[in-house]
Formats: structure tokens, sequence, C-alpha cells
């Protein structure tokens, strides 16, 4: 529903009550709320300043003290909210959501204002919606101080693709982000960093994606699934030239599906000039052990694109400098340290068997991201936008 439609249905109800000006025109949360919206292009909401404009104007008409006039200015008040809401809630744009829940709630204009008015403190309410996350609120402010400073209020469309990509970070508690621009993984601790690990990360071709969920479990001698095109430019050529020999010593085994209940196919009856040159697709797993692309740890969480952290046996990779090198999944520096910062103990498997799973105490939210704006020494400095999302990233305006 539209912030204006909702908001008269909302004003039309048994459940509305003053929230602007419940105690005359001099509540301390409409500068507040100006401010806000002044500031709002920088949330990505282009109409911030009009609507801005429209509450002062309606405040001013309001100074008369007539019902008729305090009924009407309570209504744009509560319209420019809403519409800033809703504009601020929007889910990222390319991100998954392994659940729905994960994605940006409360943008019902009646959930919005009925909240409002229950805030204790409208102006610490205010405050809080409109600053998202610490990640979110630092980034948007530092830029905002810097145009104030230099008079150029109009924002950076590098800095709104990646507030719009900041947006679906946590804001609080126990989580996990995958900076793809960085590619470093950093823990957080009641929303604050507390380790920092390298990671190795998509390339060019199969960008690691922007994915929102949940881990619940660690796999221990984990097995690994060749994708398709080293199949084609490794696995089958190399059979094709060293013979079945070379498909023992490494561990692989070819079989009919990527389930618990795959059956092996027998390699010699496979065409492997059939597979080498792209003719048929092959499923092949490699097992546990010293050659195993996954190494000892995986860290598996739910999304559709079988995205995944894990440990790898190429340690060497991770001295180079970017590190888009992986095919879309997360090699991860240190496994044994994230084990332990996610079991509360080292990561010790239980036996030798494949795929050996140990729940979590609790799910640990995780957000796989690509932020090429940070602040440095107080101040907004962007990276090499490697995979070309900040120019391929839509401009935002309002949803009203």
């Amino acid at each position: 529903m539209s912030a204006s439609a909702g908001v008269s249905a909302f004003y039309a109800s048994d459940l509305s009550s003053p929230i602007w000006f419940r105690n005359g025109p001099d509540n301390a949360a409409i500068p507040q709320l100006i401010a806000v919206l002044q500031r709002a292009p920088f949330d990505g909401f282009a109409e911030g300043p009009q609507l801005a404009a429209q509450v002062q104007a309606a405040v001013a008409q309001a100074r008369s003290g007539t019902p008729g006039d305090m009924s009407s200015a309570e209504r744009v008040l509560s319209t420019a909210w809403v519409s800033y809401v809703q504009a601020l809630k929007r889910p990222t744009s390319g991100m998954i959501y392994a659940f729905p829940v994960l994605q940006p709630q409360g943008t019902r204009p009646d959930q919005i204002l009925l909240t409002t008015a229950a805030a204790p403190s409208l102006v610490t309410y205010l405050t809080t919606v409109s600053n998202l996350n610490p990640i979110y609120q630092q980034l948007r402010d530092t830029a905002w101080a810097e145009a104030q400073a230099t008079g150029n209020l109009t924002p950076d469309p590098r800095l709104l693709a990646n507030l719009d990509r900041a947006r679906s970070l946590p804001s609080k508690g126990r989580f996990m982000i995958v900076d793809s621009a960085t590619q470093r993984l950093t823990l957080y601790e009641n929303a604050q960093p507390v380790d920092s690990i390298k990671v190795i990360v998509g390339t060019d071709e199969l960008p690691t994606p922007l994915i929102s969920s949940i881990m619940y479990y660690v796999t221990y001698n984990p097995y690994w699934h060749a994708p398709d095109h080293l199949v084609r430019k490794t696995i089958a050529p190399n059979m094709i030239k060293l013979g079945p020999k070379y498909f023992s010593s490494h561990g692989y085994h070819v079989i009919d599906q990527w389930s618990e209940a795959a059956k092996e196919v027998d390699p010699s009856t496979i065409d492997w000039k059939a597979a080498a040159a792209g003719k048929i697709h092959l499923l092949i797993r490699q097992d546990p052990g010293p050659l195993n692309s996954m190494g000892k740890l995986k860290f598996p969480f739910p999304n559709p694109e079988d995205i995944y952290l894990h440990d790898t046996p190429s340690k060497d990779l991770f001295a180079k400098d970017p590190r888009y090198l992986s095919n879309g999944c997360v090699r991860v520096e240190d496994a044994a340290r994230l084990g332990r910062w996610l079991l509360g103990r080292d990561p010790v498997a239980p036996g030798k068997e494949p795929e050996l799973r140990e729940q979590l105490p609790s799910g640990v939210p995780i957000v796989l991201t690509y932020l090429t704006a940070q602040v440095r020494d107080g101040k907004v400095s962007y990276l090499d936008d490697h995979y070309g999302w900040d120019k391929a990233a839509p401009h935002f305006a309002s949803q009203q």
C-alpha cells in the first residue's frame, strides 16, 4: 500500500492517535524528522528534501492551533515518515534472502505508525530506525558530513549502491560478513567486529553472489563436487591422458546425483572425450583427503546457489591481492579459527567418515556482500569495483 493511502486508512481507523502533535507543534521529534528527511538522499531516498519542505510548511500552518490545521499537519508528517521508512526498508537489489524473515520487515503504513506511536521517546526512535545498523550508519553519516562540509549535497552513485547493500546487514548480535570487495570474513559479537580472516572469492566470470542466510552446522571431512568447467578442462583430459590410475589416486568418483543418496557410476563406462568436449555433463565427487579442494572443514548455509565457505589446502593463494580466484564459493584462510568461533571450542572431527556434521549451539546469521565504499580515517574511500556492480546498480527513488 502507498504511503498516502495507508496513512489515510490509519487515521480513519480506531487505531489512530496523535503522533507528532500530541503535545502541540513544539514536539522535539518534528525537527528530528525534518533533519532525517533533509539527509534522506544519502539513504537513497531522493524525495526527502521535498517532503521536509512540506513538513515545515505543515508545521507552520499547524501553529494556528485550529484542529483542522493540526489534523492536516499530522497526516503530512506521517505520510513523509512512512514514505521514508518504506524506502529505507526495501530489499537490497540482487540480494538472495534464504528465508523471508531475513528481508527488511515492517513496511505496512499501519505497522510503521503504530510502532512509532508506541515509542517511549520519539526522537530516539527516529534515530534508531534511520540508522539501520552500525556499518550503514557510519558510511552514510560520514558521507553526509563530507557533503555538508563541501556543499555538494548530491550523493555519489557508488555510495548509494553500497548503502543499498549495507541495508541488509544485521544490526545486533552475533553474525558473520563475507565482503567480496575486501576479500575478508569478519566475525561480529554484539554488532562489533572481533576477528577478521582472509578469504578467496569468486572470479569475474563466477562472482560470489549477494546472500543473506543463517549457518546451522559445520561439516568435517567434506566431499568436493567438481564444477562442470573443471571436469571439462582438467579432469576429463587427465583421465584421457593418464588413465584410471589418475582417477583413483585423486579419490574421484562419478555419481548419478548431487545428494546423500548418490550412487557411483563405473568410470570405464564414460565417454571421456565427449566429457572433455562438453557434450556430456558428469557429476564427479572427490573423497576427503589431502588433495580435496574443501580441505578439512566446510561451512554450509541454506541458499539456492549452493554457495558455502570452506577450508582449502592451497594456502599460498592467500598471499595474493586481490583474491578473486574461486568458482563462487568462499575459501577461508584459517578454517579452524572460524570453526572455533562458531563452536566455542576447537573443531575436531568425531571420526574419519566423510561428511560428518556438527550442529552449532545456535544459528549464526551470515551475509555475503560487496562493500567497495569504506570509511577510513574518518572519510569515505572507494575500492576497485572489481565486479562492476557499482556501475550496474540502479538509482533509487521513492516507493511512495
